[in-house]
C-alpha cells in the first residue's frame, strides 16, 4: 500500500484497506467525441486508527463533481418520493410547530423533501450547488440558493433568515471533505434548541454485505456511529440519536444537538455496542471485507465472460454513480455489456465515466429486450422489477451481485 495522509478529522494516522485503482468522476458520463478529456484519479479507502473514520484517500474538487450539468435527480425514484415525505412530515409533526419555524436543507437537489414543508407553508430555504437541480426546484416554488452549504454561506443565510430550528442534509454530508467548515457553518446557523439531521451510507452495511459500488468519488466519509459520535464531539456538537433507514441499500439518519440540549436516545449506545462487537473498523473485518470483494468481482466477471460465450445478450440497468466503481474495477466495458437502460434524458445518448457503456431510454430497453440484466440500481431493486415485469414475463433475468452474485 503507498503512504497515506492524516485522517481529516483528528489528524490520526490512516490505514488504507482497498485501492480500486484508477477511476473517473463516477457522475461525468462522457459523449463519444469528449473522450479524450476524461479525469481519472486513484480511489482508494482508508479507515482513522484513533477516530475510526473510514474516509477516501485522495479527493477530487468539488466543482468536478456538483456542477451545472450534474445529472442526478433525486426525484426520479418513487421509494424516494415516499421515503422524503416522510422525512418532512416528520418535522413538521415534531420540530417546525411554532410559528415562524425554519429550515435549511444543503444537498436539496430539485426539492425532494422540502416541497412537502413548503405545501405546509413553512419557512425554508434549500442550499444546492448544482444549478440544473437548484432551478427544478425553484420551479417548483421552493425557496433555494445556488451555492455549496458552508460557514460564509450560513453566515449569510442567519443574517437575513435568523436562526434555524433544523438544519439537514441527506447523501451529501458525507460527500464533503471540509466537514469542518460545515459544522462552523451549522453552529452559526443553527438555533440553540435546534438539531442537525443528516443520513448517509452505513459502513456496516457496506462491510456486511459486499456493497463496495457504494464507495466512488462523492462518497469522501463512510459514517459509523462511533466515528459521528467522535466527529460531533471534535466540533462542539453531541449525538442524540440514531435510526436506521433501508434507502440506498443501508443508511443512517444521525441527529446531533449543542451539548446537553437534548437527551440521547438510548439507540446511540446500542449501535456503539453492536459496533463494538462486529469490530466494523478493525483490521480483521476490512481485510475479509477486501476479500469479499475481490471474491465478487471475479464471480461476476465469470458470469458476464459466460453470457458472452453463450451467445447471450446483457444490458445494464440505471446508469447509476457507483455503477462506475463495478464497472471500472471490474473491467466491464461494452464487450460484456452491451448499454445501460436509464430514465435519466441528461445521461441517454452519452458513455458511462471510464468504461464507456453508452446510455440508452427505457424505451429502447423494452423494444428488444436483453436475455439479462445487470442490475446497477440495486437499491431500487423492489421497484424497478415491478415496473419492469415485462422483462422477466419475457424469459428474461435479472444479474444482481448484492451481498454475492446472484440471478433473479
Amino acid at each position: 500500500m503507498s503512504a497515506t495522509p492524516s485522517c481529516r478529522i483528528c489528524g490520526g494516522s490512516l490505514r488504507e484497506f482497498f485501492d480500486f485503482g484508477r477511476q473517473p468522476v463516477a457522475d461525468a458520463f462522457v459523449a463519444p467525441k469528449d473522450l479524450s478529456n476524461e479525469f481519472f484519479y486513484r480511489l482508494a479507502v482508508a479507515v482513522c486508527t484513533a477516530c475510526t473514520m473510514a474516509q477516501l484517500v485522495e479527493g477530487i474538487p468539488r466543482e468536478r463533481m456538483f456542477h451545472v450539468d450534474y445529472p442526478y435527480v433525486a426525484s426520479g425514484s418513487a421509494d424516494m418520493r415516499r421515503h422524503f415525505r416522510n422525512v418532512a412530515q416528520s418535522f413538521l409533526d415534531n420540530e417546525l410547530k411554532e410559528p415562524g419555524s425554519f429550515i435549511v436543507e444543503f444537498g436539496s437537489n430539485d426539492g425532494i423533501m422540502l416541497e412537502t414543508v413548503a405545501a405546509a407553508g413553512v419557512r425554508h430555504l434549500g442550499v444546492e450547488p448544482s444549478k440544473r437541480v437548484a432551478e427544478a426546484a425553484a420551479a417548483k416554488g421552493i425557496r433555494v440558493r445556488n451555492a455549496f452549504f458552508e460557514e460564509s454561506t450560513a453566515k449569510e443565510v442567519f443574517a437575513a433568515e435568523g436562526p434555524a430550528k433544523v438544519v439537514y442534509a441527506a447523501n451529501t454530508f458525507s460527500h464533503v471533505d471540509y466537514v469542518d467548515s460545515i459544522f462552523r457553518g451549522v453552529d452559526v446557523l443553527l438555533a440553540p434548541d435546534g438539531i442537525f439531521v443528516f443520513e448517509d451510507p452505513y459502513l456496516a452495511d457496506i462491510v456486511e454485505r459486499t456493497s463496495f459500488d457504494q464507495i466512488y468519488d462523492e462518497h469522501y466519509y463512510f459514517f459509523t456511529v462511533r466515528s459521528v459520535q467522535a466527529m460531533a464531539a471534535q466540533y462542539g456538537f453531541e449525538l442524540v440519536d440514531v435510526e436506521h433507514l433501508p434507502v440506498h441499500g443501508g443508511e443512517i439518519r444521525y441527529t446531533v444537538a449543542r451539548p446537553g440540549a437534548r437527551t440521547p436516545s438510548p439507540a446511540v449506545a446500542r449501535y456503539l455496542d453492536r459496533e463494538k462487537i462486529l469490530g466494523i473498523a478493525e483490521q480483521r473485518t476490512l481485510d475479509r471485507f477486501a476479500a469479499n470483494v475481490q471474491q465478487l468481482r471475479e464471480s461476476l466477471r465469470d458470469v458476464l465472460v459466460r453470457c458472452r460465450e453463450q451467445g447471450r445478450t446483457v444490458a445494464g440497468y440505471g446508469a447509476t454513480a457507483k455503477s462506475a466503481t463495478l464497472t471500472n474495477f471490474c473491467g466491464i466495458g461494452p464487450d460484456l455489456v452491451s448499454y445501460i437502460c436509464d430514465n435519466t434524458p441528461a445521461k441517454q445518448g452519452l458513455l458511462s465515466p471510464g468504461s464507456h457503456i453508452p446510455v440508452r431510454s427505457p424505451e429502447e430497453f423494452a423494444a428488444s429486450y436483453p436475455d439479462y440484466a445487470l442490475l446497477f440500481a440495486w437499491n431500487h431493486a423492489a421497484e424497478i422489477m415491478r415496473k419492469e415485469s415485462g422483462f422477466q414475463d419475457r424469459g428474461g433475468q435479472w444479474i444482481l451481485y448484492v451481498p454475492e452474485v446472484h440471478l433473479v
